[in-house]
């Protein structure tokens, strides 16, 4: 990984627990009914509104910086093999050969009963 991985993936991570507090930050849209009957939200840091707009903005920028970065990762885990990896896919590749018993052991399946003469666990000679 490098400098400019690294920097996307923290970033976009980043943006991804903001996106999240700025949704749990916002009110429902029953919430404005109390505003309606003086619940004092005029006189709140962003005034009658500016909450709701502010924070929707934010989390729409935040979305869009989030759409980027993902955009971003994808491209470079795209174009960026890593050294030594096939650039041809999975499907392409010859399945893996199954090992072979060893030279001197009997073929023998698994489940079959023992031979005649011989403790059952008992290795043959």
């Amino acid at each position: 990984m490098n400098f400019f991985e690294g920097f996307l993936l923290v970033l976009h991570v980043g943006v991804a627990l903001a996106i999240c507090g700025f949704v749990l930050l916002q009110h429902g849209k029953g919430a404005d009914m109390g505003a309606a009957f003086g619940s004092g939200a005029s006189g709140s840091l962003f005034g009658a509104s500016g909450s709701s707009n502010f924070l929707s903005h934010t989390t729409a920028v935040l979305a869009a910086v989030f759409f980027v970065t993902s955009v971003g990762l994808t491209w470079y885990a795209a174009s960026h093999v890593a050294p030594g990896a096939a650039e041809r896919s999975v499907l392409d590749r010859d399945p893996p050969v199954p090992k072979s018993a060893p030279a001197g052991a009997p073929a023998q399946p698994a489940g079959a009963p023992a031979p005649e003469g011989s403790k059952a666990g008992e290795v043959p000679k």
